[in-house]
Formats: C-alpha cells, structure tokens, sequence
C-alpha cells in the first residue's frame, strides 16, 4: 500500500528583523506622523514620495559594499546581465536622484519632507529591524548656512510638538569642517588620499567618547585598544602630541561636565584651536552664524547645543552636522537605567547630486527616526494607544430577519463620520459582544424586538462596562446595568454615539493618554 503524502503546510513564521503592527499602534503611529507633517509643512517643506526600489548605482556611496550591490542592501537583478535593483537604504539617495532628474524644473532651493519605510540588510537584534520608517526633511539648493540653522530648529519644535518637555530632548550640532581644521592643527592633512584610513580611524574612535570615555579613546588614537571579550581594536597610531591636540578639542564641549555648556562657550573654547587653519576657521565662522540665527529665533542651549564631539557620517558630510538625542533615563531588559540615545539627525551634503549632474548642488537634510521616537513618547506614556479609539461602533444583529435596519443604522452612522460595523455573523447576543469586546468597539448598538416595536436603540458603553465588571463580581449583573447603556430613540442615535465617544475621549485624556 502506497505511503499516503504528506501535504506541506508552511510555518507561520516572520522574516528575521521584521514585525507586525498591530491596529492599536498603527492608528498612534499615523497620529504621531501627522503631528511631525504639521511643523514640517509649518517651515515651508513639501511632501515628497519617492519609489521603495532604486537602481542599485543611484544609491552610490549609501552602499555599504559598492562592489556587491546586494551586500547590506535587499537587490535583485532586473534580467540576466541587467542592471541591479534595491531597496531604498535610506530616503536622502532617493531625493539626489529626483533632484538631479527633475533639477530645471524645481524651484532652488528645493524643500521637501517625505517619510516611508526602509531596508537594511543587516543582522538584526532587539530593538534593531531590518525594515523602519524614516521621516526626512532636506534643502536642496541651499548654500546659505541658515537651512543648516533652520533644521536644528524644525527638529526642536517637531519633538516638542510630539509632546517632549525641554530637558528630555537635546538638539546637539558640530561641524566636519571644524574636526579637519583639527586634524590639520595635529599634522594630518584631512584631503590627502594617504591620509584617508587614518582620517577615519580618528573620527570613528571620536565618536565613540560615550561609550569608551576619554582613556579608550586614547587607545584607539595610539596604538588600539582590546575590549573585555578579547578583540583588539587597532588604532590610528598618532605621536603623543597629537593625541594630546585632539584630547583636547574634546575638552572644548560638554563632555564629562556636570552642566552643559553654553553656545557662546563652546564657540570661545574652540577658537584658539582652528583658528590658525582656513578650513577649521570656516567652519567656526559657520557655527557662529548658525548661534546668532538659533539666538534670533528664541532657541537656547537648552534646545540646541554645539558639541565637538558629534560625527555623524563618516563618508558624505562636508559642513554642519546635528543629532537628536533624548536626555532622560530609562530601564534596558537587564533592568539597568540607561540612556535613551540618538533618535535622528543630519547635515550638510553638498557632494551628493554632484554624482548625477558633475557639479556641486548645496545641500542639507534632517532625519528622525519614527520607530524610536515611537519607543520614546510611548515609555513617557505620551502616547494614546488606545484600542478602542482604533475600532470602530459594532451594531449588533438580534434578528436576521431585521438585519436591514441593522443595516440602515451603520450607514447612518458612517454619514456622520463615525466607524462602525455591521456583525456580519449569524450567532446570538452573547457572541456578538464577545466579537465586539475582542475588536476593543467602543459602543455596541442593539435593537431587540422590545426596542423595534418602541422604535427605539440601546447603546452600550463597553469602555464603562469593562470597568464595571472589575467593580461587580456577576458578570451578568454588569451586563445588564443601566449605568454602562442608554436607550434613546431611533433618531437620537448618531448624536447620543457622538456623545458617549466624546466622553470616552475625554475620559481617556484625564487618565494620562497623549492626543
């Protein structure tokens, strides 16, 4: 007898680094988006979106590997021996290959906001997803160092719009062109190929100051450093005097001080060290402009600091550059308090289009992370994640004979803008609030035989009645209490609905939630 064949049945099991959203989160998350759209369009941005998928060679030095088009990015060939295709890395290439093709058509400069998903091919881990939303605002076009200004500042208003207190949030920007002037002053020509390895050798041990303090980063300016596991780090191999010049720019900020230091300061403590280099001037020039523009428009240190050691990108940044932080503690998974960190940043890329058009186009951009700020304002508990904010009005099916007028007042509903469904099953009451309770539905509508005759509607608050039913041991009791319903006439309905989910809402907004 032949072996009966097994069938196949998949697994239903998630990519590695990627999630489902649920409805409640989804609804936070088109909240929270819509609030950034309204400060973005605020400074003059327009929307822009672009296609998920890219030539491969547009994408250029976002690359991780250009030699391998699919290496750190998701890609396949078109046809056999055809161009490659990615996903966007990010959402900054995008906008240098629309620019550079729809360049004499676009007003300069040319200021866009866009937001959307992107992909990385990377390992993933906890927190660490391998698809994310950006939210991007750039200004293309724009030589003047107060689009550089003016981003620092949107990024400010955008995270206190969203609901963060000043001292939970800091705006913190440097420049490259001050960190070359600082490497010029200790011997090393920032823009000779020679130079190029340990120019990078130096920025990445710089931006590690956080992690490492100031005795690793030494290490890694001298010979390396070997962590706790055992790896050994190579270092920049840089004499003890130049060292000692870089150890101290780094004491021109605010690190390893109790109290962050003023602009003004950091400005003053800067100035002895570049000044004698054209390009650390320049930059410092710059910083100065962008102080007298943050001073004119009311934003102080407590909203936006300069902060020598802020990198950024290593590769694409040629002047100002900026990071979004959170200041406030919170608990990791092995309940330590840890920093929040980095939620988003930017800078001045003036190199970028230059790649499709030969020729330099200013330019300069801002990116918040959505996912973090996300985890941010939802561990402040500013963020309404309400579930039954998300559902929609259930109107319930007592008689399939009736079910028209069930149908009727859905519809009467949906006229008036409110979410509501009809129960499209065919079970008793009893199940069709158990459906309604397992959608989070605000209000249920019934209308028995008894209401029909009386040409009347019963509106149960399912919000109330769950707090009820911790107060009243009988589950039937509180389903039956008259505190938790309304019976009104059939007319009255949509404004009695409108009425309960105003109370809920407000109700909602008293008990901590965030609009």
């Amino acid at each position: 007898m032949a072996k009966k064949q097994k069938t196949f049945r998949p697994k239903p099991r998630l990519p590695k680094g990627m999630r489902d959203i649920r409805a409640d989160e989804i609804s936070a998350m088109n909240n929270m988006l819509a609030k950034l759209a309204q400060i973005y369009e605020l400074y003059g941005f327009e929307a822009l979106e672009t296609p998920a998928f890219e030539y491969s060679d547009c994408l250029g030095k976002f690359l991780p590997d250009q030699d391998r088009p699919n290496a750190g990015v998701f890609s396949f060939e078109e046809d056999e021996d055809a161009d490659w295709v990615s996903l966007r890395y990010d959402l900054t290439a995008p906008l240098a290959r629309f620019v550079a093709a729809n360049y004499d058509q676009l007003p300069k400069p040319f200021r866009r906001y866009q937001t959307g998903s992107v992909w990385r091919n990377e390992k993933p881990g906890p927190g660490r997803f391998r698809q994310f939303t950006q939210f991007d605002a750039d200004s293309v076009g724009a030589d003047s160092i107060a689009a550089d200004a003016e981003l620092a500042m949107l990024g400010a208003d955008s995270l206190e719009h969203l609901g963060l207190k000043r001292g939970d949030y800091q705006i913190t920007m440097n420049n490259r062109k001050i960190l070359d002037g600082v490497l010029t002053t200790a011997g090393i020509d920032p823009t000779a190929p020679e130079n190029l390895g340990e120019r990078l050798t130096v920025l990445r041990a710089i931006d590690k100051l956080d992690r490492l303090g100031q005795e690793g980063i030494k290490d890694l300016l001298g010979p390396g450093r070997k962590d706790l596991s055992g790896d050994f780090t190579k270092g920049a191999n840089l004499k003890p005097d130049q060292i000692d010049k870089i150890l101290a720019y780094l004491a021109t900020g605010s690190h390893g001080t109790s109290e962050p230091k003023e602009r003004a300061e950091v400005l003053g403590n800067l100035e002895p060290l570049v000044a004698q280099t054209e390009i650390g001037q320049e930059g410092l020039n710059e910083l100065i402009e962008i102080d007298n523009l943050l001073n004119a428009g009311d934003f102080k240190s407590d909203r936006v600091r300069f902060d020598p050691t802020i990198v950024r990108g290593l590769d694409y940044y040629t002047g100002p550059v900026m990071e979004a932080e959170l200041t406030f503690e919170t608990t990791n998974e092995k309940g330590e308090q840890v920093r929040f960190g980095s939620l988003g940043g930017g800078g001045r890329y003036d190199g970028l289009v230059a790649r499709f058009r030969g020729q330099e186009v200013p330019a300069t951009g801002f990116s918040i992370g959505v996912s973090r700020v996300y985890t941010a304002l939802e561990t402040l508990g500013k963020l309404t994640k309400d579930k039954r904010r998300a559902a929609p009005v259930v109107v319930l099916v007592m008689d399939q004979e009736h079910k028209e007028k069930s149908q009727a007042m859905v519809q009467a509903l949906r006229g008036a803008g409110i979410k509501s469904e009809l129960y499209l099953g065919t079970s008793g009451m009893r199940a069709q609030l158990k459906y309604a309770d397992k959608r989070c539905a605000p209000l249920v509508v019934i209308q028995g035989e008894d209401e029909r005759e009386n040409g009347q509607v019963t509106i149960k608050d399912l919000d109330l009645g769950a707090k009820l039913s911790k107060e009243i041991e009988d589950n039937k009791e509180w389903r039956e209490s008259q505190a938790a319903q309304q019976t009104v006439k059939s007319d009255e309905l949509v404004r009695v609905v409108k009425s309960m989910l105003a109370a809920q809402q407000e109700q909602s907004g008293n008990d901590g939630g965030a609009a």
